[in-house]
């Protein structure tokens, strides 16, 4: 028996997740499906892969020896077929409320000279996604701190932050907020697609509590719950209906990136005029 995609894909879920329920939930099989692709892997090799002996699954060190090599395996599949990839579909994905009139410019440009089209995928972490090849590429806003290997980083353009704060926090009766102000308010934050947080202040100046989020939902419904304040681009101020919190203009604040994150493939010419495409929308906005 030889080693098949599925087992490479078995390998690198298991390595990620830490876990075979997590693992096979993000694959789509079940768990005892999952177990046995991974034995069937670890057969073929001739080495035990998985540690299962500990709380937490692990790889022994011939499976973390292998990772590299697996994770290589689908990056270059990805990279080969976007080479291949013609007049098909490119994937972008996005967090939240992408940015306008940025996005239907470059869609419209984009697909209108390439006869391509572009699929939409909504994901709470698009650089996660794309490392695992489920986007073709990211759109993320403020600091790119977590780029995958081997991918390109392109900048767009800026976006203008405002503040929030639920109705019932004192900030409400303000007219206005100033970014040194900040820091000594409750800062709520999207750890994971947000675009301010404790790493947007210099060290020792951020601020002094920090409620964490894990997507964009949660940080709205923490602000309104009156857990902080948030900081966010103006396009939440005119995309956003929530009766229970109140945005505020943020004097003195830096401007927020717009960036996409997309991974390397020499001869992806579909990227290469999406890339185009981007950049054009992007002049067009500033």
């Amino acid at each position: 028996m030889e080693v098949e995609l599925r087992h490479v894909r078995a390998l690198l879920a298991v390595a990620r997740r830490a876990s075979f329920s997590r693992a096979a939930e993000e694959l789509g099989i079940t768990q005892p499906a999952l177990s046995r692709t991974v034995a069937q892997l670890e057969r073929i090799v001739g080495v035990r892969l998985i540690d299962r002996s500990t709380r937490q699954v692990g790889l022994t060190e011939a499976g973390a020896d292998l990772l590299p090599y697996a994770e290589n395996v689908m990056r270059e599949l990805a990279q080969g077929l976007a080479v291949a990839r013609k007049g098909g579909t490119l994937r972008l994905g996005f967090s939240w409320l992408l940015p306008d009139p940025w996005a239907q410019d470059a869609m419209r440009r984009f697909e209108d000279e390439t006869g391509a089209s572009v699929t939409l995928v909504r994901c709470d972490d698009p650089l996660e996604e794309l490392q695992h090849h489920a986007v073709d590429v990211a759109l993320v806003r403020g600091q790119v701190r977590r780029a995958p290997a081997g991918s390109q980083t392109v900048y767009l353009y800026d976006e203008t932050r405002v503040a929030l704060c639920s109705e019932r926090n004192p900030l409400a009766q303000r007219d206005e907020l100033d970014w040194a102000d900040v820091p000594s308010w409750p800062l709520v934050v999207n750890t994971r697609s947000g675009t301010t947080g404790p790493w947007s202040f210099p060290s020792g100046e951020g601020p002094r509590h920090v409620v964490e989020t894990a997507n964009f939902d949660e940080w709205l419904e923490s602000v309104a719950a009156d857990r902080g304040i948030g900081i966010v681009p103006e396009v939440a101020q005119r995309r956003t209906s929530h009766r229970a919190v109140r945005f505020l203009p943020l004097t003195g604040a830096p401007p927020s990136a717009v960036h996409i994150v997309h991974l390397a493939a020499a001869g992806d010419r579909l990227m290469d005029r999406f890339v185009q495409a981007a950049v054009a929308a992007a002049q067009s906005t500033r």
